[in-house]
């Protein structure tokens, strides 16, 4: 392991409230981790609690008893993004530190609030997505510091998709308050662009809904309606801090489209960023003085499926008393840009975003756990 003892180092307990299907790849994937210990999952429907502490082989229970378990240290809150706010607060209440999945919570009123009463009772927040802890995007970090495309100018980010009512079994939640494709979709973008440009200061932007009703084509529910609550196709500009001017496109009202998922372009070249959905690559490089594009080879591990890694970093963090990369500022920034981008198509105009964070620490170049620490 790279010369670094691992046995040195106290293993995190780990609760689950929310044993939907994302709860598996947590659960699976999160064995990898030395530094993380799963003891008990739990969910308001005791027969999935079951089914998933059944599979892993860890103890289930109910809601109430998992904030009340003096042995857990950490829970992650895989609750639907409506009730995070509120289960959060329970997992602060009950003085444990607080892992969501994203977004935060689905409005920057309530994100503030788990931030201030986590720092009142000196407790860790981390929030997904952190896909951008993979060796995808963090290689595409070591090319920008490294200065290969030189200052970044702008950059471009799509999420193009037709919705998720011909295949998702049940698809309702994506066209209702708190989802949409800018709060479903909209963290892996906004969160990648943040770790590799830094905070945005203003955004600008153009909403619609395209269809103001879906009919359901997957089963079960083939032919039912959904009445859309949420806009669909979001077309906004963002500035940075740093000068960087972005542009994002979220969507479930287009088929398909030839168009980068985020690429950066620098005074001395362009980079393409892979899909902030996934860990891994492709990375593609062409500078100033290139006649085509080069694949670049990963300088980072982590490149396959690692969801839990922001978990695993923020627990490392824990232990040695120091911010975590995935944290809670900057899941708040991102709830706040999000709802900032909705607010500016309503309120045609600029909005100024009140909150910033710290742009994340590149992590160190290496393919193992030693880097996290």
């Amino acid at each position: 392991m790279c010369g670094f003892n691992m046995k040195k180092i106290e293993k995190v307990n780990i609760g689950i409230i929310g044993c939907g299907y994302i709860s598996e790849a947590y659960l699976q994937i999160g064995k990898n981790f030395e530094i993380l210990n799963f003891i008990a999952c739990a969910d308001v429907d005791l027969s999935k609690a079951k089914e998933r502490g059944d599979q892993f082989n860890i103890p289930y229970t109910d809601v109430k008893s998992i904030l009340e378990n003096p042995e857990i240290e950490v829970i992650i809150n895989l609750t639907p993004p409506q009730i995070h706010a509120e289960i959060g607060m329970a997992i602060l209440k009950a003085g444990k530190s607080l892992y969501s999945e994203k977004p935060l919570t689905i409005d920057k009123k309530s994100a503030k609030k788990l931030l201030v009463l986590a720092k009142k009772k000196n407790l860790y927040i981390g929030c997904a997505p952190d896909t951008f802890l993979g060796g995808g995007i963090q290689t595409c970090r070591n090319i920008i510091d490294q200065g290969l495309i030189g200052k970044p100018v702008a950059a471009a980010a799509t999420m193009i998709s037709h919705g998720h009512e011909s295949w998702h079994p049940n698809p309702e939640f994506y066209y209702k308050t708190g989802a949409g494709p800018m709060f479903d979709m909209g963290p892996y973008y906004i969160t990648a662009l943040i770790s590799l440009l830094g905070p945005v200061k203003r955004v600008t932007a153009s909403n619609k809904i395209s269809f103001t009703e879906r009919t359901i084509t997957s089963e079960p529910k083939k032919g039912s309606k959904i009445k859309v609550e949420v806009p669909t196709h979001i077309n906004a500009i963002l500035d940075f801090n740093d000068g960087t001017i972005a542009t994002l496109i979220t969507t479930f009202d287009v088929w398909s489209a030839h168009l980068p998922m985020i690429e950066i372009y620098g005074t001395d070249g362009t980079l393409s960023v892979p899909d902030p959905n996934t860990f891994g690559g492709p990375i593609l490089l062409r500078t100033k003085d290139s006649e085509k594009w080069v694949e670049v080879p990963f300088t980072h591990g982590y490149t396959e499926n690692s969801r839990s890694i922001g978990l695993a970093e923020m627990c490392y963090s824990i232990r040695k008393n120091r911010l975590h990369r995935a944290n809670g500022d900057m899941g708040y920034h991102v709830v706040d840009v999000m709802q900032s981008i909705h607010e500016s198509s309503d309120k045609n105009k600029h909005i100024f975003i009140a909150s910033t964070c710290k742009q994340p620490k590149a992590l160190p170049s290496g393919k193992d756990e030693s880097i996290l620490k």
